[in-house]
């Protein structure tokens, strides 16, 4: 996998210098390019969007099955619905291998980047209350930051900053793997970015880096006066009416949840990670969610209901994410092909939640593993597989990026 791939919070180390647990957006199919800082526009209202017949559920049955069986994923949940449309919740496989224990659509999973989500609403609210700046200097909330005299918060969020990605670094990836279950300050991340020299000019160009969320993680701490932990949980996830979603503060994993399976470890051997600690990716990659809060979350993230209008369409503001000429990026949030949301991996599980405005439709996925099939996400195979037989006009597609390395 390639080091400009869009991911999440993920961890591996290779050739290319890491792949890093994340989100996994590759490089896309032909024939979606969001102009130059081109906002998001909703698709028609009438736009086809079918019933979700009971046919249509058993061709939905066999595509999840179809990726599940040639991607060897041993979990996974489906919630897909629109209005007058009805709805599609599915659980599919296993939830722990040691005990044969089946998914269950109430798990509680871990959801990896779209923590992202989350931290760039809490800096948007603060936006909104006057106590920030999008185009503020990072300097001026964190000190030491390489150019931070001239990356803004702006910058920071769109992914434009050019710091070097922390979890790319050879160092974390061992301090890591070597003991999973420690805890990581963020202080302790950037330490791991800074020591390497910046990648490019602040706003020359789109590359995903999770650097950039520790910092926004330590302006939304030092703007509010609360760890950042709290000023989420009750100031996004509260107002968005969650109540299965949690920033946690160490290693904790509400019961019932999923057991999560991955090989980011330093033997390359596939491991249980449900109790690893997420510190490491914290404000970039730390929450727990279920499937009923991140279909709830689908909508209010894309429709900024707890945002201004005026900052919302600032959020929604899309460039083109680097080499990928399908897929626009915002501030901390993506649209592949009208398809408005984000992904996420941290290792052992992954997760895709999007919203496509014009039929108001809502996909979340969550699965318990981050191993990648052929160079892909499974979280993007999934998605391609239902948009393709319920939006084929819409397709949520993300090709297999080259393997270059392995771990």
């Amino acid at each position: 996998m390639t080091k400009r791939r869009l991911r999440g919070a993920a961890v591996g180390a290779a050739a290319v210098g890491l792949v890093v647990v994340p989100v996994g957006i590759g490089a896309g199919y032909a024939g979606y390019a969001p102009p130059p800082a081109a906002a998001m526009s909703a698709s028609p209202a009438s736009e086809a969007f079918p019933q979700l017949t009971p046919a249509v559920a058993r061709q939905l049955d066999e595509a999840v099955r179809k990726v599940m069986a040639e991607a060897q994923v041993p979990g996974v949940l489906v919630s897909l619905s629109a209005p007058g449309k009805g709805e599609y919740v599915r659980a599919f496989g296993t939830a722990d291998k040691a005990t044969g224990r089946p998914m269950a659509t109430d798990l509680n999973m871990r959801i990896g980047s779209e923590t992202k989500t989350f931290t760039v609403t809490a800096l948007l609210e603060l936006v909104d209350q006057g106590k920030v700046g999008l185009d503020d200097p990072i300097g001026k909330y964190v000190d030491g930051v390489p150019n931070g005299d001239r990356i803004t918060l702006r910058e920071l969020a769109g992914m434009r900053s050019g710091l070097f990605n922390y979890s790319a670094d050879e160092g974390f990836f061992k301090a890591l793997t070597a003991d999973p279950r420690r805890p990581f300050t963020p202080q302790e991340l950037l330490a791991f970015s800074f020591k390497h020299p910046v990648q490019f000019e602040p706003g020359a160009k789109f590359e995903y880096c999770n650097t950039n969320l520790i910092l926004l993680g330590l302006v939304v701490e030092k703007a509010s006066g609360e760890k950042l932990a709290d000023y989420i949980n009750h100031n996004v996830v509260e107002p968005a009416g969650l109540r299965h979603t949690l920033f946690p503060t160490g290693a904790e994993f509400p019961s019932p949840h999923a057991q999560g399976y991955t090989q980011q470890t330093a033997s390359g051997k596939t491991e249980d990670a449900a109790d690893w600690d997420p510190s490491w990716g914290w404000a970039a990659g730390a929450m727990i969610s279920d499937l009923r809060d991140m279909r709830k979350w689908a909508e209010v993230l894309a429709t900024g209901t707890l945002l201004t209008p005026a900052t919302q369409a600032q959020r929604l503001k899309v460039t083109p994410a680097g080499d990928l000429p399908d897929t626009g990026y915002g501030l901390g949030i993506f649209n592949v092909e009208g398809w408005i949301g984000h992904n996420g991996s941290l290792p052992g599980y992954q997760s895709l939640t999007v919203y496509l405005p014009g039929p108001k439709a809502t996909l979340v996925v969550l699965l318990n593993t981050d191993v990648s099939y052929r160079g892909s996400e499974p979280s993007s195979l999934f998605g391609k597989a239902i948009t393709g037989t319920v939006t084929p006009q819409h397709l949520f597609a993300l090709p297999a990026a080259p393997v270059t390395g392995t771990h």
